[in-house]
Formats: structure tokens, C-alpha cells, sequence
């Protein structure tokens, strides 16, 4: 496998406040990767670096070998084409209908304006979530977990190469959660996207993820397959882990 994302060295601060401190980590193409850690460990600045819409104090963010940090802006609008965004809270326009939700990257993103191929687009999108019928909704009358399903469907509109998940199951019950975490897999299996997810669902992460990676205080301090991190002696890891098991069977 060869890394689609690479970071190298990156470091953020805000005043006084090191919020990313020399972190190196790769995203292989294809695979799912998690990001795991304490909240406030910089988990959603590290999202925000690596798409090029913030930008690191030192470091470098490879896509596919092509520096980020060094590319104009246009040059970084047309390799942000390849990312979707699915947010924590779906982030849904309360203003629009379920399939204005989804058409609208497709306009605004991709500038297709022709609408028997926006249509049909949507349409692919419903059916794959599952729900076909739900176009004409407003997100008001959605459940959490359909809302959060059309932000995914909204994310994979303008066919990305990378899905980034923002706490793909915060606010679900168990039942729920699993299924947004089977759309995560079936998104990496069907359609062979590179998944990185951000999230707090531990048990989740170590059982469909490829790769975890452990934050803490800016740092990543264990990384590599799920196998490998459950067994770290780093004591943060070892507790972190311990404790987001210890209602679960190991």
C-alpha cells in the first residue's frame, strides 16, 4: 500500500497553546484510518491542516506526493474536489430539502448545472444510503441517524477519492451507531474510498479500522493496526483503552 496522505512534522500553535507538535503519520490509500484520543488533543485542527483549509506553523501535508503547503489556492481548490466531509451533526441546511442537501456541492463545488444529471446524482446517493424515498424531506423531519446518512450521501456526491467522518456516531444510541459505522465500512469496501475518521467510539475504531492512530496533547504516541495498539505500553494508551472497554468484551 502506498500513503495517499502523508504528514510530516506538522505543528500548530494558537498564542501559547501547542495544539500539534511535530506529528508524522501516513493514510494509506483505501484502508480506514481512526484517529482516537482525549478530547482537546487536536484532533480537529489535524482534519483541518490535512485538507488544506488551515495551515500548519511548520510541517508539510502530502496528497499523493504534491506538497499542500506549497500549492496556490487554486491549485489547493482542485485537490480539495478529492476530499468529502461527512460533519459530526450532519450540518444539513435546515432551509433546504434532503436532495437540495445533496445537490448542493454538486452545484456549488463541482459547478454542474445541469439538472437531469444533478437529479439523477441525488437520486444514486438516496438509494445507496438506503433511503430513496426521503428526497422531498425537510432534515427536520429526519431521525439523527437518517440525518447523519444524508451527510454522508452529501459528502460522497461529488465522488471523492477521501471521506473524512467528524464523530460519525456522536448523539446515537448503540443500534444506531452501528449502522453509521457498517456505512463507513461498506463506503471503504464498495467504493473504495481512504476513510479517516475522528471519533470516540473506541470499541468501533479497533474493530473496523485498518489503522488507529492515538493522540495526546498534540502528539501521536502509538500508531499502526488495531492489534498492535491495544497492546501498547504507553500508560495513556493502556488507560484510555482499559477504560473505553471496561463495559465491553475485549
Amino acid at each position: 500500500m502506498s500513503a495517499i496522505i502523508r504528514l510530516e512534522q506538522l505543528s500548530k500553535s494558537f498564542d501559547s497553546l501547542d495544539v500539534l507538535r511535530g506529528i508524522s503519520l501516513d493514510f494509506e490509500s483505501k484502508e480506514i484510518t481512526s484517529i482516537i484520543g482525549q478530547s482537546g488533543t487536536g484532533k480537529s485542527v489535524l482534519f483541518k491542516c490535512m485538507i488544506g483549509i488551515m495551515a500548519p506553523d511548520e510541517g508539510r501535508v502530502f496528497y499523493k506526493g504534491k506538497d499542500l503547503v506549497e500549492m496556490s489556492e487554486e491549485e489547493k481548490e482542485l485537490v480539495q474536489r478529492n476530499f468529502g466531509y461527512a460533519f459530526q451533526d450532519a450540518a444539513l441546511f435546515d432551509s433546504m430539502s434532503v436532495a437540495e442537501n445533496i445537490a448542493f456541492p454538486l452545484r456549488e463545488v463541482l459547478g454542474i448545472r445541469n439538472r437531469r444529471e444533478i437529479r439523477q446524482r441525488v437520486r444514486e446517493m438516496l438509494e445507496w444510503i438506503e433511503l430513496p424515498d426521503i428526497g422531498d424531506k425537510n432534515p427536520s423531519e429526519l431521525s439523527g441517524g437518517m440525518r447523519k446518512r444524508v451527510g454522508v450521501a452529501r459528502a460522497l456526491a461529488i465522488k471523492p477519492e477521501i471521506l473524512l467522518f467528524d464523530e460519525p456516531t456522536s448523539g446515537l444510541d448503540p443500534v444506531l451507531g452501528q449502522t453509521i459505522n457498517d456505512l463507513v465500512v461498506r463506503v471503504n469496501r464498495e467504493l473504495e474510498l481512504t476513510c479517516i475518521l475522528i471519533t470516540h467510539d473506541i470499541p468501533a475504531a479497533f474493530r473496523i479500522s485498518d489503522k488507529v492512530a492515538f493522540l495526546h496533547q498534540g502528539e501521536v504516541i502509538a500508531q499502526g493496526p488495531p492489534r498492535e495498539v491495544i497492546r501498547s505500553e504507553h500508560d495513556m494508551v493502556r488507560q484510555f483503552v482499559e477504560n473505553s472497554f471496561s463495559s465491553q468484551e475485549v
